[in-house]
């Protein structure tokens, strides 16, 4: 029996893909970039599942050019890179990885808030450079952490996880969430969004992209926070209108920001290269050894469950499940 055809559009880790070879007849992208408008056209007009990442912006022309492409399965959390009202249309499944790289974001997230609020990354530059001459009270100053105020944005499961972790660091947690929500096992408000960016020393940003959340923090938002606020983002850049936080950055507005995605990504805006307070690391929040292998097994298990007529584990659009049934 032949095996259904997956294209692939570049190299997952080495367990992903020696399970992928059992499974599927394979074509994939074996260049460390990202896969060309050419190569997305070829890989999709032969295949009969698609596994992209979030940086492939799969659109209703790519998805129309194969009728037999049952599934487009995405290597992510976020789906924002699929039409995926073009896939509904065309009985197309959409999967995604939630759940399983909750613990490895939510862990970075913190990462970036210790290493700008204690001037980390600063100070590992100083030093390597030999500039550190001895131990004096106004070296590398920077804020605490424990006992501030951390305001989350968003209350999914990253959020969530991110709210949780601040009781060991005796922190007060307010969060905005559109909906009403409780964060389970933690002792948090719910409060609306301004009266967060007043009172909070550090800003998380957890929550998916959407119109609604496009340029969430903008001019006003900046403008109400602390002078002594550092604002983390490990969700997506266009969440932060990244003109506005430079301009807040150089006048002082805020003390900082930790940023694991960008507005134009891989772009980043050239200003953000140069300030000491910013902290800025190359879209890492699930790149755990244990996390990447869980995604994509978890990507290939909702191809296989597709194109064997079963409910994947994460689906996106379930009203396609009728058609490819």
């Amino acid at each position: 029996m032949s095996k259904p055809k997956l294209y692939l559009t570049r190299i997952l880790p080495e367990e992903v893909m020696d399970y992928i070879s059992t499974k599927f007849e394979l074509r994939f992208n074996m260049e460390n970039r990202i896969a060309t408008r050419e190569e997305l056209i070829e890989g999709i007009k032969w295949c009969d599942a698609l596994l992209c990442l979030l940086s492939d912006k799969i659109d209703a022309e790519l998805l129309s050019l194969n009728p037999n492409l049952k599934c487009v399965s995405n290597y992510a959390v976020g789906y924002n890179n699929i039409d995926v009202a073009a896939a509904t249309r065309l009985g197309i499944a959409v999967c995604n990885t939630p759940g399983v790289l909750t613990e490895s974001t939510a862990d970075l997230a913190w990462a970036l808030m210790f290493a700008v609020a204690r001037r980390i990354a600063e100070g590992d530059a100083f030093t390597r450079a030999g500039l550190f001459e001895g131990w004096a009270p106004k070296l590398m100053q920077g804020y605490d952490v424990f006992g501030s105020t951390l305001g989350v944005i968003g209350a999914g499961r990253i959020g969530s996880a991110v709210a949780r972790r601040a009781s060991g660091f005796n922190m007060r947690v307010l969060y905005f969430n559109r909906s009403k929500k409780k964060i389970d096992n933690c002792e948090a408000t719910q409060v609306g969004l301004d009266y967060l960016l007043k009172e909070s020393d550090f800003i998380s940003l957890n929550i998916p992209y959407t119109s609604e959340t496009h340029h969430i923090i903008n001019e006003k938002e900046l403008s109400l926070m602390k002078r002594n606020a550092i604002i983390i983002n490990t969700a997506r850049g266009a969440c932060i209108n990244e003109v506005a936080l430079v301009e807040a950055l150089r006048k002082g507005l805020i003390a900082g920001a930790g940023l694991d995605v960008y507005e134009h990504e891989p772009e980043i805006m050239p200003e953000l290269l140069t300030m000491q307070n910013v902290v800025l690391l190359p879209h890492i929040g699930s790149a755990t050894y244990k996390t990447r292998k869980v995604m994509g097994l978890l990507a290939v298990e909702n191809i296989l469950d597709v194109l064997s007529g079963r409910i994947p584990q994460a689906i996106v659009n379930n009203e396609v499940l009728a058609k490819i049934n």
